[in-house]
């Protein structure tokens, strides 16, 4: 009896834990005084296959997990409800790719600063994990391809 209770412990246990998930060199681009929007980029790795389905930040009104891709030779950007993680495999967030978009800024974002990030991770069991992360704020300098002079 005590081996059945302990092996039906074990599966429930493994059924319900939830994945390892990973983030590495968090930064956001640094902004001027007016400016109201930047990214934020990383590289996340979960193992086990999930989705990153929100971020949040108290320096923004708007976070948004954003894709940019050529349509009709043009780079366009849009908001996407998620970004799957595939198992043991690392997807990284980078300038004038997949990124968190952070608008509507309190605040001005100057290099050195450090900005909390906090991230949900959706697991394949539907089970949300709730990641805090700190991201430092580098140089201003920004290729063309993340410009923002409008809300999305």
């Amino acid at each position: 009896m005590r081996k059945t209770l302990l092996a039906l412990s074990l599966m429930l246990f493994g059924a319900t834990a939830l994945a390892d998930v990973v983030v590495k060199e968090a930064w956001v681009r640094g902004t001027t005084p007016a400016q109201k929007a930047t990214g934020a980029f990383m590289e996340i790795t979960s193992s086990e296959a999930a989705a990153l389905v929100s971020a949040s930040s108290p320096v923004a009104g708007v976070v948004e997990i954003h894709t940019m891709k050529m349509e009709d030779g043009v780079m366009k950007m849009r908001a996407i409800p998620k970004l799957d993680l595939p198992a043991g495999k690392g997807v990284k967030l980078a300038p004038g790719g997949n990124h968190v978009m952070l608008m509507d800024l309190r605040q001005q974002m100057k290099k050195g600063d450090v900005v909390p990030i906090t991230l949900k991770v959706e697991g394949k069991d539907k089970q949300v994990q709730t990641i805090e992360i700190k991201a430092e704020v580098r140089d201003l300098a920004q290729p063309a391809t993340m410009e923002h002079g409008h809300k999305h």
